[in-house]
């Protein structure tokens, strides 16, 4: 698990400002598509934020969860919003805003 681990974390660090990823996109761009729970664990164990930016983790239907920061969820919105990631109906809007990692 550890090799996955690092592996999350090195893609989370790729994510860049204005962007967000799913946890299933990142369990997929890891090798392990299945994976999607034990990414949303390790982003809630991140020891390396900011410099790991698991606030631009989301849910699959860009709902925002598991921010285990100060602040909570309303912290993590207002970093994304800061930070240029678009809002629609209360969840990333993630046609404009997804992570898109070209190979």
């Amino acid at each position: 698990m550890s090799f996955l681990k690092e592996k999350v974390y090195k893609i989370c660090r790729s994510i860049p400002k204005g962007k967000v990823a799913t946890y299933g996109q990142l369990a997929r761009l890891s090798g392990n598509p299945k994976a999607a729970r034990a990414v949303g664990y390790f982003m809630r164990t991140n020891p390396d934020a900011p410099d790991t930016p698991c606030h631009r983790v989301v849910a699959s239907d860009g709902s925002l969860t598991g921010y285990s920061g100060e602040g909570g969820i309303e912290k993590k919105k207002e970093m994304l919003i800061k930070e240029g990631v678009y809002f629609k109906g209360g969840k990333v809007d993630l046609k404009v805003s997804q992570f898109i990692q070209l190979r």
